[in-house]
């Protein structure tokens, strides 16, 4: 368990306050972001089967929460860690065309997340996917995009601050973009985390492009990606700053998916070339399914950022350890 100690925290709304303003930041951001992005709501999984190949393995160590049903006895079911191959998947099945999209609640359990005041075991986000055309396969593509939804969550500053003044976190004006291996050529004896904070504190917004393949001085990537969802040339992470903890507090991760030729050289960058032959990466190598770009957006986080709050279980319900949560009562922390 890690925490990060806020000075001086004044969590400035109530719990019942907070649960309001909560549903106010969920019900108007969903409406606003799928409007600028011209996406449609639909219904999502909380669970696929494991031979379906549709659950995201994240770093590819984290382990799913699985279990068995009296109807299936020969499967295995997975809680879903993302919907990253899911929606692509549905895209295709649901005939969207290009430059149509969608987006879903996708709730989590990520039993293997080491707690702090940003990660919980129960993870909410809206993941969203979009078809596009190949020839859109491009950075100016996926810039664009990062614009539109920095938009949308500064827009939500406004919002937010014209009913709970009070409690509003001030945003950055505009996003700065930085490639993975430019910031680690920057601070190349710093983590990938340390260079984070630094980049967003002086930024207030960064967009971190390029993540998943190894860095030149580390020899590691900046952060863990799957090689099976992001094309590691064409994705990023979205970063805002947040005053209660004085660090980056990731909002969204996201980026142009992989193609017929992405997935075959970071599957075996990633010594998985096994899976290629499951149900999911035979579509994507037969270009059975859509080109697209999508990523999530942290439910949970957006409510953090934009209330400005010092620990994730201010804003959702989750499970803590004892020693976290005398820590959190002592430091006037709130946990839902």
């Amino acid at each position: 368990m890690k925490f990060k100690q806020p000075v001086n925290y004044d969590p400035v709304l109530s719990v019942r306050d907070t649960q309001e303003a909560i549903k106010y930041i969920r019900d108007t951001f969903q409406r606003e972001f799928g409007r600028e992005l011209g996406l449609s709501r639909i219904s999502a999984p909380l669970f696929v089967t494991k031979k379906s190949g549709l659950n995201d393995n994240l770093n590819g160590i984290e382990r799913p929460v699985s279990f068995d049903i009296q109807e299936l006895p020969e499967d295995r079911i997975e809680v879903v860690q993302s919907l990253a191959k899911w929606k692509r998947f549905a895209l295709k099945k649901y005939g969207f065309h290009v430059h149509e999209g969608l987006y879903t609640n996708m709730n989590a359990i990520r039993r293997d997340e080491l707690l702090d005041n940003l990660h919980s075991i129960y993870v909410d986000q809206w993941d969203w996917e979009k078809v596009i055309d190949k020839k859109e396969r491009t950075e100016k593509t996926l810039e664009d995009t990062v614009r539109i939804i920095f938009k949308v969550i500064k827009h939500m500053e406004h919002e937010v601050w014209y009913k709970y003044p009070e409690a509003v976190c001030h945003l950055a004006d505009d996003v700065f973009f930085i490639d993975s291996q430019e910031l680690e050529d920057m601070y190349p004896n710093l983590s990938p985390k340390e260079r984070e904070n630094i980049i967003v504190k002086e930024n207030k917004c960064v967009f971190i492009k390029h993540i998943g393949w190894p860095m030149n001085h580390s020899g590691k990537p900046h952060d863990g990606r799957a090689p099976d969802y992001d094309d590691w040339n064409l994705n990023g992470d979205l970063l805002f700053y947040l005053p209660a903890l004085d660090c980056a507090l990731e909002i969204s991760s996201m980026g142009i998916r992989v193609d017929e030729n992405s997935i075959v050289s970071q599957c075996r960058a990633s010594h998985c070339e096994g899976r290629l032959t499951l149900p999911y990466y035979r579509m994507i190598l037969n270009r059975e399914l859509p080109y697209t770009i999508g990523g999530g957006i942290g439910q949970s986080r957006l409510c953090m950022l934009l209330l400005n709050k010092a620990h994730v279980g201010e804003v959702q319900a989750s499970i803590w350890p004892d020693e976290m949560t005398e820590i959190c009562s002592k430091n006037n922390i709130p946990l839902l």
